[in-house]
């Protein structure tokens, strides 16, 4: 009996001023970090953010982006 891997699609969350966009994977041929530098082009809150994960679910493996909080100066 032949065992069939398959492994899971990944998805990015990125969370931006309380709000939570989830995105299936935009660049499946890319690493982690090299999709969030692609997402900067669209999201540039991203800039100063990490990529966290992945994390496992039922039906995917999910990397958390969250945007640094702007400060005022002054």
């Amino acid at each position: 009996m032949a065992l069939a891997v398959e492994s899971l699609p990944r998805k990015f969350e990125i969370k931006i001023g309380g709000n939570t966009i989830v995105l299936d994977d935009p660049f499946p041929n890319l690493g982690p970090e090299e999709v969030k530098d692609m997402l900067l082009q669209q999201y540039p809150e991203l800039a100063s953010s990490k990529v966290e994960g992945p994390r496992l679910t039922a039906d995917a493996q999910v990397f958390t982006m969250s945007a640094g909080k702007v400060g005022v100066k002054g």
